[in-house]
């Protein structure tokens, strides 16, 4: 029987800000989602992504020269470039290659098995904070079988899991992985389903269904606000976020809101993945801001805080 396998882009160790105490990171690759924000681009798409930092190239032509694929090349002027039209088959060549460390290959298949040793490396450290996995991405949904199968074989072996999601799956996958989850953390980046269309390039009627639906079966669910000035720190939007909440309030399974504060440190990948930035001018809330919208959610008794990353 062959192993079923998951596509990450990276594991990131002792993180403490995706759930509670000591957990491993893992993200996967994929998201239906295109948030003008993102801030690990690299993980939009299921497919290996070459990070390519140009101001380190000294135009040696040792990657053209071992990439089976002809991604790498070099024009009439004697300068190396990527064709982002051929698409990378992560063998990892000109990486190695590469005296000068301009290049990095994003991208892995790893069987269950394999994620679940890496997991398995920090059970000290969950057992002694009260930690465990989160599954992050791009989008862990994306690849729904894959997230099902490490998740159950976390809770038989008594790991606490976590998933970041943005909310947006078919109902099922959340009935499929529900149950091997021991907290949602649920994006919710703009109420108004049209606004929410021209900043992540899909509607939120179905988001804020899985809410709901995860909220009334309980299921526990901190809910996490990504904040930019000028786009969702608005005091109707907040409202209408506390609306929506507003029923479940008492719930255990609620756990309350964390405020996301915007930073760039996604910038440079889309650099080095040959894209621009959408997102114009800086759009960071100040300290001031930020205690202005805790105060407005904590007026109806939410538990709610800053995250910083």
């Amino acid at each position: 029987m062959i192993e079923r396998k998951a596509q990450i882009f990276n594991v990131q160790k002792y993180n403490m800000h995706d759930g509670p105490g000591v957990r491993t990171l893992v993200f996967f690759q994929g998201c239906p989602l295109r948030c003008e924000w993102c801030s690990n681009p690299e993980g939009q798409y299921k497919k290996y992504q070459i990070l390519y930092k140009k101001d380190q190239c000294v135009n040696c032509g040792t990657c053209v020269s071992v990439c089976p694929a002809g991604v790498h090349k070099i024009n009439a002027a004697g300068k190396h470039f990527i064709d982002r039209d051929v698409e990378c088959i992560g063998c990892r060549k000109c990486e190695e290659a590469c005296l000068k460390n301009a290049m990095a290959i994003v991208g892995e298949s790893k069987t269950i098995s394999e994620l679940l040793d890496i997991v398995e490396e920090d059970r000290p450290f969950y057992e002694t904070s009260g930690g465990g996995v989160t599954l992050g991405g791009g989008e862990v949904l994306a690849q729904p079988e894959a997230a099902a199968s490490l998740l159950q074989a976390c809770k038989q072996r008594g790991i606490n899991t976590a998933i970041e999601t943005c909310g947006y799956a078919r109902p099922e996958v959340f009935e499929k992985v529900a149950g091997y989850v021991d907290l949602f953390l649920f994006d919710v980046k703009h109420m108004n389903s049209e606004r929410h269309r021209e900043l992540t390039g899909v509607r939120n009627e179905m988001i804020l269904g899985n809410l709901i639906w995860l909220l009334e079966n309980r299921y526990n669910v901190k809910i996490r606000m990504p904040m930019l000035k000028g786009v969702n720190d608005g005091e109707d939007e907040i409202r209408q976020l506390v609306e929506l909440l507003m029923p479940y309030q008492d719930l255990k399974n609620f756990k309350g809101v964390d405020l996301l504060p915007y930073h760039k440190m996604g910038v440079n990948k889309y650099t080095q993945l040959g894209w621009e930035y959408p997102v114009e001018g800086d759009p960071k809330l100040s300290d001031a801001d930020l205690e202005h919208i805790e105060r407005v959610i904590s007026q109806y008794n939410f538990p709610v805080s800053v995250v910083r990353h």
